[in-house]
Formats: structure tokens, sequence, C-alpha cells
């Protein structure tokens, strides 16, 4: 059995995180009998966990593809039958006018329809449009129909390989699962007299009622409000840890007390929601007058607030001309060099590929070369076979081998780390931000064929199933955090991760993201963790303010306030809020895992209601931030930018196979998106170190660029890296432990390239 690395998440103990790493036959020999028996038996209980999740995302792909299949048939017979259905509809118009015309004149509207069309020809158009009438794509008889064979393959197995837990408010899709166990198991014929059906949507309740409600049907709709109820958290699963009670994933209630007790608790927020509320309360009053006072006196810059709308101007470009031309020749001077040599150079000054050690002993491989090949063949997407081939330094059984023992999650972040830490020390770093602020985006990579039952469609971004690389990004251009998440999962439940979950030495006090990073989930935690969230709300302009109930906004912004903020629900939950942001800041849970949960909750789930009234309190204090400061959306959109760009880089780097992912397993496709950003990290920092030694240069022959154009200067081109071709690699000797000297004279092609 292969090596199988797998990050851990946290709160993991040690004894699992072991545990999470097979080894194979030969190695488990070696060991001593107590230590191969604790191996064993570690693996086993983490292969019980990790399967237990594996089967229960399975169950929920396979739901979610029912309903993906009827919506994309639906869409089909639609584009199919357009052009006769618009034909039935222009015939009905006619008709209807005729009709309405014969009543307003007092002639006969019998007469007036056989004008337009004759009766048998009127029969034919009807018996006709009866066969384009489809069911709704939602409606639970038709699909339990059409997904039978299904139904009932997974449906009996799921419900009774697995013990289900639920809160109170759920106890009839309990009993319902019951009844569907004991009816696989043929402890019941058919379905009792009086079978809970609580759980059931109403508008499905009335589509069975008219139907009659039958086993397939009743089956399929357990299914389906069980695969809703596990992600919001009203039922799980026992011995699973990614579906496991709420409650099982924070703090117990006697630890936090105590921590309470001993104090301080690890996040800065009120002891009380009283002494909060009167914080946030003082804070939104100072602010609303603020912009009240500055939209009387027609003083809001691009801004404009009348008749109870709100109209932001667009922001104007910020790079001025000067910039452009004064910055454009910098990349002209960067000696052109090998990706492999770029890396290997960046290893000596920072020594990034001493975190790559091995799983058992812990040992830096000898080659440090050998592992940085390693890397390459996963962040250009090469692989291991093509890299052997382009690469005369390691075969493809050694590249494996040193994938399952040297390339791990952990060691990816401690090696990216190194490099984000040493560029941020460059002093040219520090025109490019402040080093306190970041911002994070997804990036869509499609799967080949081979991989796409593990991916989702997002609409949004293709047709096709995929993955989505979610970045972090400082503002400083460093990229300190990369996951894998699902193309169509929400970016929000990610944001918090990446900032919480990084080695690096960065003091990140503001983040951006676009819109869809946006919740007011996030707004809560982000203000309850310490970071000020400050992201691109898309159609800003159609978002309600929450305020107080005793606020008194001016006329310029009542209008824009909708539903006043919940006080009384804060104060009853404050316990848990502040409880749950203290599991997340400790890492006793993650902040995706909690945000995936809440944000599934249809019901009236107090802590998540609790939480969102926390979150528009912060969103409509930066929503008054963004009317009145211009300087907002700016910083916003530069820090946006920075990412974009970024990506626009990494896939230059992962350009391999067309870019698409052939990989199965989540681990697999974490370890492409780890290397991916470890190399665009290296391209980072190797840009930065090189542009400071142009500058000096230029400087020394009179060009000085202004120090207040370099906030312009970007550090993420490529031209001048040779990422494409044989992957060799230079004997470090040649560059001894100087700088490369610099391109001091450059032909036509490389001045259009810069």
């Amino acid at each position: 059995m292969q090596a199988m690395p797998r990050a851990a998440p946290p709160g993991t103990s040690n004894s699992t995180r072991c545990a999470r790493y097979s080894v194979t036959a030969q190695h488990l020999s070696v060991l001593n009998p107590i230590r191969r028996r604790a191996v064993l038996v570690a693996t086993v209980i983490e292969m019980q966990v990790a399967l237990t999740d594996d089967a229960v995302v399975m169950f929920e792909r396979l739901i979610g593809q029912m309903f993906r299949r009827a919506e994309r048939r639906e869409e089909a017979a639609l584009k199919r039958d357009k052009r006769t259905i618009n034909g039935k509809i222009r015939l009905l118009a006619r008709l209807g006018t005729a009709i309405i015309d014969a009543r307003a004149n007092g002639s006969d509207p019998f007469g007036a329809i056989a004008e337009i069309i004759g009766w048998d020809d009127l029969g034919s158009e009807i018996a006709e449009a009866r066969q384009l009438v489809r069911p709704d794509p939602l409606d639970p008889v038709e699909l339990a129909r059409s997904n039978l064979p299904i139904l009932r393959q997974i449906g009996p197995a799921f419900v009774a390989s697995f013990t289900f837990g639920a809160v109170p408010a759920c106890s009839g899709l309990a009993r319902a699962i019951a009844t569907m166990r004991d009816l696989g198991s043929g402890r019941l014929r058919k379905l009792p007299v009086g079978v809970p059906l609580g759980f059931v949507r109403p508008a499905w309740r009335r589509r069975i009622d008219r139907a009659g409600l039958d086993r397939r049907i009743f089956e399929f709709c357990v299914l389906t409000e069980l695969r809703d109820r596990l992600r919001a958290g009203d039922m799980w699963v026992e011995g699973s840890r990614r579906y496991r009670a709420v409650e099982q994933q924070l703090i117990s209630a006697p630890v936090f007390a105590a921590m309470r007790a001993a104090g301080p608790l690890p996040i800065p927020v009120a002891e009380t929601a009283a002494t909060w509320l009167a914080e946030r309360k003082a804070l939104l009053t100072q602010r609303l007058a603020e912009v009240d006072a500055k939209a009387a006196a027609d003083a809001l810059e691009d801004v404009r607030l009348s008749g109870g709308k709100l109209r932001i101007s667009p922001l104007r470009a910020v790079t001025p001309d000067e910039a452009e031309m004064a910055l454009a020749p910098l990349y002209s001077h960067l000696p052109t060099i090998r990706i492999t040599d770029l890396l290997a150079e960046v290893d000596r000054w920072t020594g990034f590929s001493k975190c790559f050690t091995h799983l058992t002993t812990g040992r830096m491989h000898d080659d440090p070369r050998a592992v940085l090949t390693a890397v390459l063949a996963d962040a250009t997407n090469l692989g291991h076979a093509r890299m052997a081939e382009a690469c005369d330094l390691v075969s493809q059984r050694q590249l494996g081998w040193l994938a399952a023992w040297h390339l791990r999650e952990d060691s990816y972040g401690a090696a990216l780390a190194m490099l984000v830490d040493a560029q941020h020390r460059l002093p040219l770093s520090n025109a490019f931000g402040a080093g306190n602020a970041s911002s994070s985006d997804g990036q869509n990579f499609p799967l080949d064929r081979r991989a796409q039952a593990t991916g989702a469609v997002n609409p949004h971004k293709g047709s096709e199933p995929s993955v989505s690389f979610y970045t972090h990004v400082s503002d400083r251009y460093a990229p300190f955090h990369a996951k894998v998440i699902s193309a169509g999962a929400s970016e929000a439940a990610h944001v918090l991760d990446g900032l919480l979950h990084h080695g690096a030495e960065l003091a990140i006090e503001r983040h951006h993201t676009d819109g869809g990073g946006v919740s007011d989930h996030v707004f809560a935690l982000c203000h309850l963790l310490g970071f000020q969230f400050a992201p691109r709300i898309p159609n800003i302009a159609a978002r309600r303010l929450h305020l107080f109930r005793d606020a008194r906004p001016g006329p310029a912004i009542a209008p824009l306030a909708a539903q006043a903020i919940d006080e009384q629900l804060i104060a009853s939950h404050w316990e848990d809020i502040v409880r749950l942001a203290t599991s997340i800041r400790t890492g006793v849970t993650s902040a995706s895992t909690m945000l995936e949960r809440l944000g599934s909750y249809p019901r009236a789930n107090g802590l998540a209601l609790a939480l969102r009234e926390v979150g528009r309190v912060e969103r409509t204090l930066f929503t008054l931030d963004w009317i009145e400061k211009p300087e907002e959306r700016r910083r916003a959109t530069r820090e946006l930018n920075k990412g974009e760009a970024q990506n626009a880089l990494k896939r230059a780097i992962f350009f391999h196979r067309t870019g698409r992912i052939r990989d199965h397993g989540i681990q697999a496709q974490g370890h492409r998106a780890s290397a991916l950003n470890l190399v665009a990290g290296a391209i980072v920092l190797w840009n930065t170190t090189y542009m400071e030694a142009v500058l000096r240069h230029l400087e020394r022959h009179g060009k000085q660029i202004p120090p207040d154009l370099l906030q312009h200067l970007s550090p993420l081109g490529w031209q001048h890296i040779n990422l494409t071709g044989d992957y060799l690699w230079t004997d470090a000797s040649t560059t001894g432990g100087t700088l490369r000297p610099l391109r001091q004279k450059i032909g036509v092609s490389d001045a259009q390239n810069a």
C-alpha cells in the first residue's frame, strides 16, 4: 500500500495525523511489534472516519446530480422546442386578442376564433401543446420516478450503514429514516399509516397530496431532506468528522467556562453582549451622522444619494501614465533564466527545500534538486512520467517516491512561509503595500475526463466539471495560502481559513474579496477574530442597511434602511457566538466547516441567526465607509487586482495538459495547488530581489525612479522566465553566492515583451 499523505484539519491529534499516512508493508515489517500494531490500529480508526466522510460526500453529490440532471433535461428540451413554443405563444396571443375584441364589440367569440384558425387545426394545436408540457424540474413525483434505479441502489444501503443523530426539530425526519430502514430490511412491507411527513417541503406536500404517496416518493423526500439536514448540521453521522454534531465541533462548555474564568480569551471581543452592543451603537450613530452630513452637503465623492437610491460611479484608472513609462523598462534588465535555475537560486537564498523532510525519519533529501523537480512536476501540471522524460536528474519511480514521502501539505506550508517572509523583508516590497492587508480569490481549473466525477459545474465559470484553487495573496504580492475547493462551493466559507492557518510571519489586519466571498457570517467572524473585512460587494447600491431600532438616520440614509438589528437575539446567544469564535481561533474547528454549516441552516437556528445579526451590524458600518471614503473603494480594487494578476501568472505556470487536472483525489489536487502556489511565490521573491538590483543599477547611472511610482510596480512578470521545454539544472557553482548579471542592452523583441 503506497503512502498517501493527507492534510489534517484543525483540532486533529498527533496520533490521528500519523494515521493519515499509510506506509508500505515493507516499512511496516521493520517496525517493532508494539509500534506496528499502534500504526495499524490508528490507520484503521482513521480510515473508518475518512471512509464515513467520503461516503456521505458521495451521497451528497449523487442527490445533487439528480437535480442537476433534471435541470439540464429541461434546459435541453426548452432549447429544442423553443421555436414550436414561440409559435404556440403567438397563436395564444392572437386568439386572446380576438376573444377580447369580440367581447368588447359584442360579436361572436367563436366566430372570431374560427377566422383565425379552424376548429380542427385548433384541436391539433392543443394536442401538440399538451405534448410540450413538461413537469416542474423540482417536482418530487417526477424526480422520484426518473431516479428510481439510483434511489433503490443507494437509499436503503445509506440509511442502513450509518447511525444518525438529530436536533429536536428534526425528530420527524429521524422517524422517517427509521421507517425507511425498516422498509429496506423487510421488517415493513409497505408504508405504515400515519408515516411522518412534517419534514417535507410545503410545495412538495401539496404535489404529493395530489399524486398520492408511495414508497419511492417517500424515500426520495427522506433522502433529499437528509442531505440538506446533514449539510446544515441539524442531523449528523456518528463516527464522522466532517458531519458530526455542531456542538461536538466546538470547545466543550466546561472547558470554555474555565477559559473565560482564566481569561483573557484569544479573541478581541467584548466580554458581554451589552458592552459590545453599546460600542457598536455609539460607532454606528457617529458614522450615520457623518455620512448624513456629507450627503446633505453633496460632499460625497462619486456618490449620489437621492430619492432613496444610492448611485456610486465606477472608479477611474489610478495608474498615471508616467508610472507606466518609468516602470516598463525595468523587466528588460532582468536576466533570462530557466524555472529550474530560478527555484535553485531561491533555494540557495532561503533553504526552503529543507522543509521537505522524510515523513518517518525527518531527514532532508540528499539532493534538493530532486525534491524541487517533484514540486515542479505538480506545479506545471506535467506529471511524473513526462517530467522524468524532460529532466535527466530523476526517474518516474523516484519522483513518485519523493511525492509520497517528502511532499506533504505541512511541508508545502512551511516552505511557502519561508518564501513569503523573505519577500516581505525586502525593502522594495514596502513599496507594494504595508504588509498588513491581503485578498483572496478562486481560480477555476477544468478536470480531465477521468477526473470529472470529483468535480462540480459552476455555470458562472464554464460548463465543464472543475475545481477551484482558492488562494490568499498579501498586499505585497506574496501568495501565502491555497486550498482546493469545489467549483460549486461558496468561496465565503473559506475566507478565514487562509487568514488563520498560514505559517508566515504576517500580521494581516484587513482582507478583501470579490462578491463570491461575501456573507453576513463572514463579516461577523472576521470582526470577532480581529480582522477588518473589506470586500468589493457586487451591486452594493441595492443592499439594504440594518440599523438599531433607536437609530435616527437622516433623510438621505433613512430610505436605505431595512429590518432593524435584533439586539435580543444577539444578547441571548452571545455566549455561543464567543464560544464559536474561540473554537475557530484555537483550531478546535475550522472556519470553513462552521461557515458551511451555519450558511446551510434554512430553519430558525438561533446561533446562525444571531451571528447573522452581528454580521449585519458590521456590513452596515462597512457600507457607510464605502459610501463616504473613495479610498476604501480604490484600496479594495487595487488589492483584488493583485490577486487577479497572480492568477495570470499561475495560468502561465500550470500550462501542461492545457491546464486540465487529471487527479481523482482531493489530496493529489491539493498538492497541485500547493506546488503551484510555491512556485509562484518563488517567482515573486526572485523578481522582487532582482528588481531591487535593477533599481540600484539605475540609481548608479543617474536614472532614479520616484518612490511614489514604485507602488505601481508588480513582481509578477514572467517573460524572462523559461517555463517550458527541458527542465535541466545548472551547476550551482556557476552563479556563486552573488546575483546574476543584469541585462545591460535589450533587443527589439525584449523591449516589446517588457
